[in-house]
């Protein structure tokens, strides 16, 4: 069920901006509730061809049902196409395969990882066989002086999955005992998309020949992609510590932001775009950057991973210890609400499930939370149409 559920709906998108734009000023952190973006001049989301009739918005039908317990600081939920789970443990850099009974199976451990703060085995992502190539899966991941992407091939069938020996395809992205980053996920063009934190070095997000503070476009093996706006692997940047990242159904690229102290936010990513960090935090209606579509107090979002489920963002929060949805996902949210606040903990990442749900993972056990028995946990949420 849902729990002090929190609804926002823009009208009339010319009385919201002049709503708007003295809350972006001047807000602190002790602003109450999410902020529906009304499109901007720098931001406008370019249109969707086919999405004359969305779907409709997604919300939960009841509460999480537990797929799996017992998981350590987990990180990121990888569905691999044809069945099995596996799940990036971040402390102990342990990738588990998740069985169908709830049981966990220890794929592989990770030599070079090295947690810390929170750095450590993060992201994991998906490329499928091509040709003679085998099926592979990417993960993202700290050591002792930087963040890297490492290559593993996968073999064996769901509940006996194996992975090869890591390769490394990209290092040196910035490590700090904050804001690594790390999300990975192959987009709908087939490119590898990867997040990368300020690494505490705020200076890093503006400067164009670092790889922090960056959303990066790459083949797997880490090169630059095709078409970058910069010829190199820099697909946005201005970030300040981006952890989610989803895809429409007519392919506009969303990504969840951690704030400082006052927004956290939701932005529509452009190839080349500059989300602003560190010269601004949340709407600025500054020419040079582009806004945030939501903005949410630092209090109720903390975002990690994010999904698109339908024409449904949902987006997993961790201080908030909630999740919030967000559509319609093929224009511009302009309906927010949330779900089960307080009641689970924290939310460190969300996916679509195979049955029209979706599976997120709770993260009480990374230092933060308060941990629950049982935890962490890997749930599925069934959705509804209905209200």
């Amino acid at each position: 069920m849902r729990s002090r559920a929190r609804r926002i709906r823009v009208v009339a998108a010319a009385a919201a901006a002049m709503i708007v734009a003295p809350l972006a000023a001047c807000a602190g952190p002790e602003a109450d509730g999410p902020v529906v973006n009304p499109p901007s001049t720098s931001a406008t989301p370019p249109p969707s061809p086919g999405a004359s009739v969305p779907p409709p918005a997604l919300r939960p039908a009841g509460g999480p049902e537990t797929l799996a317990t017992g998981l350590d600081a987990p990180w990121s939920i990888l569905r691999v196409p044809g069945g099995g789970v596996l799940v990036s443990e971040r402390d102990a850099g342990r990738i588990v395969e998740v069985l169908p009974g709830g049981s966990l199976r220890e794929v592989a451990v990770l030599p070079d990882v090295v947690p810390g703060g929170e750095g450590g085995l993060l992201g994991l992502a998906f490329v499928p066989g091509d040709g003679d190539a085998e099926a592979s899966v990417l993960a993202y991941f700290s050591t002792r002086e930087d963040n890297r992407i490492v290559r593993m091939t996968l073999t064996g069938d769901p509940g006996s999955l194996s992975l090869g020996t890591p390769r490394v395809v990209l290092e040196g992205i910035p490590r700090g005992g904050r804001h690594n980053g790390g999300r990975l996920a192959v987009g709908p063009d087939g490119w590898v998309y990867a997040t990368t934190g300020d690494a505490g070095q705020v200076a890093l997000s503006q400067d164009p020949a670092s790889l922090a503070g960056k959303i990066l476009r790459m083949t797997p093996d880490g090169e630059p992609a095709p078409g970058n706006p910069f010829g190199t692997l820099v697909w946005s940047l201005g970030h300040r510590n981006p952890q989610g990242i989803a895809w429409d159904a007519a392919g506009g690229m969303w990504a969840s932001e951690f704030g400082q102290s006052t927004w956290d936010e939701l932005n529509r990513i452009e190839p080349g775009g500059n989300y602003g960090w560190p010269e601004v935090e949340g709407r600025a209606d500054d020419p040079r950057f582009l806004d945030p579509a939501v903005q949410w107090p630092t209090s109720e979002a903390s975002p990690s991973g994010l999904a698109v489920v339908g024409d449904t963002i949902v987006l997993a929060a961790l201080r908030g210890e909630r999740l919030w949805f967000a559509s319609p996902a093929l224009t511009s949210p302009t309906e927010v609400e949330d779900a089960f606040a307080g009641e689970h903990g924290r939310f460190r990442d969300v996916v679509p499930g195979p049955d029209g749900d979706l599976w997120a993972i709770t993260g009480n056990t990374d230092g933060r939370g308060m941990p629950r028995e049982g935890d962490d946990r890997l749930v599925s949420v069934p959705l509804t149409t209905g209200r």
